[in-house]
């Protein structure tokens, strides 16, 4: 009976895990950074430390995950052609709400080469307070500065 009765609660917890998966899919459209500043690190060629900041904001988002605006927070280490990058990117919601994200990835230095980079939501405030997901963006920068990425992945919200 023990068995039966843990079977059945396993059963339950996974199908409503499962159902409390939600998708995000946003699409942003980034100006280019506000702030950045680069120094080079002296040991070879192109090799610099870059951070930087900037704003972006929604152009298409799920109407389950609805972000509107950002601000970001990056770090970038170019080496030779390639770059790899990590930074924080803090989500305003349509309802007044925040979402807190961390990503990294890498891409070449060439900006006419599309970039991707993996996502993770860390929490948040208001009704995305236990929020938790991860996803992939994949993007442009252009060669005016401006950016186009989509992001894609799944989100829960714990109780």
């Amino acid at each position: 009976m023990r068995k039966t009765v843990w079977v059945v609660f396993a059963a339950f917890w996974f199908a409503s895990a499962a159902m409390a998966q939600n998708k995000v899919d946003t699409k942003w459209r980034c100006p280019g950074p506000s702030a950045s500043h680069t120094l080079a690190v002296g040991d070879v060629p192109n090799h610099n430390f870059t951070l930087i900041q900037g704003r972006c904001k929604s152009t298409a988002s799920e109407k389950s995950f609805p972000e509107d605006e950002s601000v970001y927070t990056e770090f970038q280490e170019m080496r030779g052609t390639s770059v790899y990058v990590h930074g924080r990117m803090n989500v305003t919601m349509k309802n007044g709400d925040r979402v807190f994200y961390s990503y990294e990835g890498s891409f070449p230095a060439d900006v006419s080469q599309p970039f991707s980079q993996r996502w993770s939501l860390e929490g948040g405030g208001g009704s995305y307070k236990s929020v938790k997901g991860d996803g992939t963006c994949t993007g442009m920068v252009h060669a005016d500065g401006t950016g186009d990425m989509q992001c894609t992945g799944n989100f829960s919200i714990g109780r």
